[in-house]
């Protein structure tokens, strides 16, 4: 039967639900089924779906002023939001450009290290170095910085040279006779390899998501990785790029995911739980000599968008951050994050499928593998992570799920970003379901093999 929708979903052969309804942490579809959102959406609903605060400020707003063009006027609202940025952030980040996704964060990230260069007349710097599976966006720009290979495989011809080094894995490649110490020392020492391959007057930076996120599985840096990173990027005389696009705002228990590790970036890039679903909205952030260099040489923004410094999406990220504050969910993040790794663990870690359960905060991810001694991924074409999918919102449950999990090709990941507003019995419920649906997964693939 044809599809009716004029819409170009993203998967153009699924009949998608209708969500008629969204309270706290469920929504509710036109059929009444009732789901419980456990991956907020993408890392992105971080207050729920009905919370009062960014609704009644984008309703103030709305009344005010919904719209100027950032090249006439700024903004009240648009100003403050900038500074609750600023003094949420750690020095010297202290200004900030607003955007309207995450992918725009980036592009805008990638445009403003490369003036940095140019208003200091180095012009030979163009290189950029990433991660394996790393992931920034969706635009040309991001994902020529990235090097997830199944996304960028039909643009290829339209990217940049990629220039990747190792992710910071320790599940699949920290070696047995190495401590945490010496595996993130490790790896982090080939950033210093790969830009003297290139040569250092040649980079313009390292970027990375202080936490891996959706092509991984949530990779948390293990202790020491960060900083010497930021020692190479020191040394080197190149900018140290954080997107916390998916893992920042709050996601892991600290405003910046970098800060658990007490390392600054150069730039930053914010989204999703920046706004949690009221109005799209985003962020750059950059340090005080980024933008003194910008405001010494040709003194302006080599870059620009439409909706730069929305009236609506800041009235509703400042609301955002500030309920974040006043209700003290960053603690209530690290407290459930803490119960639901740790009841994720008790439930699953003897399952013979799920091979790694890690995560910091509300930030969680479960990889899975056809054999857990020999960490053995699944055959991609079993596509475990698409079942999983299905099977989960079945059971009422939304979570994340991924495949290509361990080289870009293989491997499956189920990722975890509920509200910062859960409690107790909702953590209980996500494992609860979490765990039935794995288990039913599991067996239908297992028998598809058979």
């Amino acid at each position: 039967m044809k599809h009716t929708s004029q819409i170009v979903h993203r998967s153009v052969t699924r009949k998608l639900p209708t969500a008629v309804a969204g309270n706290g942490v469920y929504i509710e579809d036109d059929k009444g089924q009732r789901y419980l959102d456990a991956c907020g959406g993408a890392a992105v609903s971080c207050l729920g779906y009905s919370h009062p605060a960014p609704i009644a400020a984008i309703r103030k707003q709305v009344d005010e002023l919904a719209y100027i063009h950032s090249s006439f006027f700024t903004s009240a609202i648009a100003e403050q939001l900038a500074d609750k940025l600023v003094s949420m952030a750690p020095d010297p980040l202290n200004h900030v450009i607003l955007l309207s996704g995450g992918s725009e964060a980036v592009e805008t990230a990638i445009k403003l290290a490369r003036q940095y260069f140019v208003e200091r007349d180095e012009l030979e710097r163009k290189h950029f170095i990433c991660r394996q599976q790393s992931y920034h966006g969706y635009t040309l720009g991001a994902l020529s910085i990235g090097n997830n290979p199944k996304r960028r495989k039909p643009y290829a011809p339209l990217l940049h040279a990629d220039h990747s080094i190792s992710a910071c894995y320790p599940y699949r490649h920290q070696r047995e006779n190495e401590t945490e110490i010496e595996y993130g020392l490790r790896v982090a020492n080939e950033l210093e390899v790969k830009v003297n391959e290139l040569g250092a007057e040649n980079v313009i930076g390292f970027i990375a998501e202080s936490v891996g996120g959706a092509t991984a599985g949530v990779l948390p840096p293990v202790p020491g990785y960060l900083k010497r990173v930021r020692e190479i990027c020191d040394q080197y005389n190149i900018l140290l790029i954080f997107d916390e696009v998916m893992c920042g705002s709050g996601r892991t228990g600290t405003f910046l995911a970098c800060d658990h590790d007490q390392v600054t970036p150069d730039i930053v890039t914010l989204a999703k739980s920046l706004g949690a679903g009221y109005q799209p909205i985003a962020a750059t952030l950059c340090t005080e000599a980024i933008y003194e260099a910008v405001r010494g040489g040709s003194g302006a923004l080599m870059n620009g968008h439409t909706y730069m410094g929305h009236s609506l999406g800041c009235a509703a990220s400042l609301a955002v951050l500030e309920t974040i504050e006043s209700e003290n969910l960053l603690d209530n993040v690290k407290d459930k994050g803490h119960k639901l790794i740790t009841n994720l663990r008790s439930q699953l870690t003897s399952h013979p499928n799920v091979g790694d359960i890690r995560g910091r905060g509300l930030f969680i991810g479960v990889e899975f593998v056809l054999d857990q001694s020999r960490k053995t991924p699944f055959d991609s074409k079993l596509q475990f992570s698409s079942v999983l999918k299905h099977t989960s919102e079945e059971n009422g449950l939304m979570c994340y799920t991924g495949n290509g999990t361990a080289d870009g090709v293989s491997g499956d990941h189920v990722l975890l970003a509920p509200a910062y507003i859960i409690d107790d019995n909702i953590v209980d419920e996500i494992v609860d379901k979490l765990s039935l649906s794995i288990r039913q997964t599991a067996d239908k693939v297992n028998q598809s093999r058979a």
